[in-house]
């Protein structure tokens, strides 16, 4: 079996982890919003539109994942990422030139991040995948941890002028670190056998779709929303919950990364989405700094190991030909979770306060599962005959 943890998997890892650090220094970017006069509805429309142009470039980006290779959507991504971060400081009203901004932004995150988890994927053994994934996730992890930290000590000294060109210069390094990753997969080619509604339709994938809809919907109550519920409650710290966020997902994926591919992916899966829900309730009973900590590991803990289940899933059970475009729906999904999830969960908090809207999230995650485990079989009926089927022989 080839080794897990090469040279390559470490190179790809730390463009990640660059590229993660230049995203989520936009954890605080809701605030500029609220600088700006935006309110919960308007601050969910703005970050839901980045995932316009994300959404509307997935057909193409799956498409020529496979036929062009990962290695130059990575680089074109990583190009459009350091013009958009030097565009922001241009922003001063909530107008036209915020939303092309928040359109072409989106457009490369979703080249950078689509292609270098494809990469990754590639490089790790099948029979490790689930924990190799886990693993590279880590680099996604920890700069969810150090964006609200950093940023809050980038905000405090040099404002937000000063969170847009850290973002840039994290960009930049990501960017030329990218040029010395090598191609990770051999291309099809422009004749090669292509589809991107062959795994969006696949029938065994259809279920994944909705779970992971259901999981990323869910990751704008606090991605979008948790900076200004602790502007507003004055209940913690952004910083704080990230830090516990990430700082559990990464140990647990550190710890217990094998975990999936030894006991059974699903078995560990429900319990994650069950932690997951576990930690909005907290949220939306939190009354003071300990709950949101706990809430933070919580959800980091479902998120540790949702993440790379669900992943690994979706590319296994697709073509070896197709996996370029399984990865840019799956990723693609994540872009439909905040324009849906941003405006919705926006106007729930306008509408009947935050704690409603932590209830809702987790409420959405629970009968989210319930209604995968039934589309998979492995609830009710279905299970009850397999499992009679195997007792007989």
């Amino acid at each position: 079996m080839r080794s897990l943890l090469t040279t390559r998997f470490a190179a790809a890892w730390t463009v990640s982890l660059l590229s993660g650090l230049s995203f989520f220094l936009f954890v605080h970017f809701p605030r500029f919003l609220e600088s700006l006069g935006a309110s919960e509805v308007q601050i969910g429309l703005i970050i839901g539109s980045t995932a316009l142009s994300a959404i509307a470039v997935r057909p193409h980006l799956g498409r020529d994942l496979d036929r062009r290779g990962r290695r130059p959507i990575l680089l074109l991504g990583g190009i459009v990422n350091v013009i958009v971060m030097a565009l922001y400081p241009t922003v001063g009203s909530l107008g036209p030139w915020l939303y092309t901004i928040r359109i072409a932004h989106g457009f490369g995150v979703a080249l950078s991040f689509t292609a270098i988890f494809t990469y990754a994927a590639d490089l790790v053994p099948e029979g490790k995948r689930t924990q190799g994934l886990a693993l590279f996730g880590v680099s996604g992890l920890l700069p969810i941890a150090l964006g609200g930290v950093l940023g809050d000590f980038v905000l405090a000294r040099w404002g937000f002028d000063g969170l847009f060109m850290s973002s840039l210069a994290f960009g930049a390094i990501a960017l030329a670190m990218s040029f010395t990753l090598p191609e990770s997969s051999t291309p099809v080619g422009k004749e090669g056998e292509v589809s991107f509604l062959r795994p969006l339709l696949q029938r065994d994938l259809l279920p994944l779709w909705w779970i992971t809809v259901v999981f990323t919907l869910s990751l704008n109550a606090y991605f979008t929303f948790l900076r200004t519920f602790v502007d507003q409650s004055g209940i913690g710290t952004v910083g704080g919950f990230f830090a516990a966020y990430a700082g559990t997902a990464m140990a647990v994926r550190i710890v217990g990364g094998w975990l999936p591919d030894r006991v059974g992916a699903k078995r560990v899966l429900y319990p994650a989405l069950a932690l997951f829900a576990a930690g909005f309730v907290v949220l939306a009973t939190a009354s003071g700094s300990p709950s949101i900590l706990v809430a933070g590991a919580l959800c980091g803990t479902g998120h540790a190991y949702a993440f790379p289940i669900l992943y690994a899933l979706s590319f296994g059970r697709a073509r070896s030909s197709d996996r370029g475009s399984a990865s840019a729906i799956f990723t693609g999904l994540f872009d439909v979770g905040t324009l849906v999830g941003g405006p919705l969960l926006g106007a729930l908090v306008t509408w009947f306060g935050y704690s409603a809207m932590f209830f809702a999230a987790a409420g959405w995650v629970v009968v989210g599962s319930i209604a995968f485990s039934l589309w998979e079989g492995d609830a009710g009926p279905r299970r009850r005959a397999r499992t009679t089927r195997v007792s007989l022989g």
